[in-house]
């Protein structure tokens, strides 16, 4: 590791994570023939093959992983730095994960307000299920993350920031429900696997003695809401969701009861992890 720069490991890790040189450029705002040369000189230098060249892109060697995770820390670390010798003003890009519900229903005015306060901070945020945000977490691809109760990881701390109550939709063309175990048999259209408001789905119906007649999967809720106005089946989705979107008319809806009308949204970041962005952030936040 000796002699390596920051930049030389900036761009590494930009090409790592975009799969491609030209993607890489884009993101950098660098010319590609400037990216090769600095991939090829890192691997010259290493004396170590980072990159293996495939039809559809790049893709990471074992050196390249073991190397992509200590450029990831070393970043990072030079990031904290800075802001810390910049007597604690946010600055930099500030790399957000978030499910989709709170980014829609929640994030929009408080990272509004945060932007009018710290302009020298760059937002990139970015979207997924609770699972693959925590992974995120720990491999240093975000820098913190708004996920769905409960987090058990050690390396990760969490501070509760929203509460949200999850609804059961139906469509308008379905009969009103006396019994919730009405919709038994109907399809369930329900976001992708790792979402944690799907794992709350699938405890709720077990342990109510629902039985879908099957499994619809989405990667939005727009596209849910979409399917059960279209009377495809039943979802299970945020009430913050619904608010944000003209549903009058097109649904029913049936509050859920119990632990499914108070799950905490947390933010969360990792134990080792220190900056002046995040403390901002959490001055604009509520506490629940």
């Amino acid at each position: 590791m000796l002699g390596l720069d920051l930049r030389s490991l900036e761009i590494f890790r930009t090409v790592a994570v975009e799969g491609s040189i030209t993607k890489a450029a884009i993101k950098l705002n660098r010319v590609q023939s400037n990216i090769s040369t600095r991939i090829k000189q890192l691997e010259q230098h290493l004396k170590k093959k980072l990159f293996l060249r495939q039809n559809r892109g790049l893709t990471l060697t074992p050196d390249g992983h073991l190397l992509l995770a200590y450029a990831k820390r070393l970043l990072q670390l030079s990031m904290e730095a800075s802001e810390a010798l910049n007597e604690g003003k946010p600055r930099g890009v500030f790399r957000i994960g978030t499910m989709e519900s709170t980014a829609a229903a929640r994030l929009p005015e408080i990272l509004s307000r945060y932007h009018r306060l710290h302009r020298d901070v760059e937002i990139e945020l970015e979207t997924g299920t609770a699972g693959g945000l925590l992974d995120r977490l720990l491999n240093h691809d975000v820098e913190i993350a708004f996920v769905a109760e409960p987090v058990s990881f050690k390396a990760i701390r969490t501070q509760p920031v929203f509460e949200e109550a999850l609804v059961l939709v139906t469509p308008r063309s379905f009969p009103p429900l006396e019994n919730t175990r009405e919709i038994s048999g109907k399809t369930v259209v329900a976001f992708e696997t790792g979402c944690a408001y799907r794992r709350y789905l699938e405890e709720w119906l077990l342990e109510s003695g629902i039985v879908p007649g099957g499994v619809i999967a989405m990667g939005s809720y727009l596209a849910i809401l979409a399917c059960v106005s279209a009377g495809t089946g039943f979802a299970v989705v945020p009430q913050c969701v619904l608010d944000t979107v003209s549903s009058k008319g097109q649904f029913r809806r049936y509050p859920l009861p119990n632990k499914l009308a108070r799950i905490k949204t947390l933010l969360a970041w990792r134990a080792d992890y220190q900056s002046a962005k995040l403390d901002a952030l959490k001055e604009l936040l509520p506490v629940v």
